[in-house]
């Protein structure tokens, strides 16, 4: 199993890893319209509209290969913003790369967990943070991205259950807005 693909940590042992989850068994989601994921998100956690060079692959078995979260390309010292508010949950190391998780405000008990990695983490354990707030930067490829020149690995929890982060995030964000129509030059006006 490559780095990044044990939790949505993405090392085993991290915080929502498979290795904390005690044995059991973990529920993938992948519905687009899966109503425990609310659209609350404001922002994408780095840049505007960033690549997703690795999008949600949910394994067919708890220990199966896939990818659960998805990668965003950005450069190392990249800002990483919480997409939503919550509390952060876990700011620290977990095999050599730095992880940041927030609990999502107003998701229900158990709340939603977001997790970003590799992040040098400027929050602590049980800070606040606010949708849009720096919660760390994007470490460099030394610390192992799987991505190689340098991605943040973006996943979501609940409990043990991952699910797709990109469906946080509204179709406006997400899909690039409403379209726009433009005029159209040198096609003649209908007649009434």
């Amino acid at each position: 199993m490559a780095p990044g693909d044990a939790g949505a940590g993405g090392a085993a042992g991290s915080p929502g890893s498979e290795a904390d989850a005690g044995g059991g068994t973990d529920v993938w989601s992948d519905a687009p319209g899966d109503a425990s994921v609310p659209a609350l998100g404001r922002v994408w956690p780095v840049g505007v509209r960033p690549p997703v060079l690795r999008g949600w692959d949910p394994p067919a078995t708890t220990y199966g290969r896939g990818h659960r979260g998805v990668d965003l390309g950005a450069p190392p010292g990249a800002v990483v913003r919480a997409v939503a508010a919550g509390r952060v949950s876990f700011a620290g190391r977990v095999a050599g790369r730095g992880v940041v998780s927030v609990e999502l405000a107003g998701t229900g008990t158990p709340a939603l967990r977001t997790t970003y990695e590799p992040v040098r983490a400027s929050v602590r354990e049980g800070e606040t943070v606010t949708a849009g707030q720096v919660v760390g930067t994007l470490e460099t490829a030394a610390t192992r991205s799987h991505c190689g020149s340098g991605c943040l690995h973006w996943g979501l929890l609940r409990e043990r259950t991952y699910l797709n982060p990109l469906l946080l995030l509204p179709p406006r964000l997400r899909d690039g807005g409403p379209p726009r129509l433009l005029p159209v030059v040198g096609v003649p006006v209908p007649e009434d």
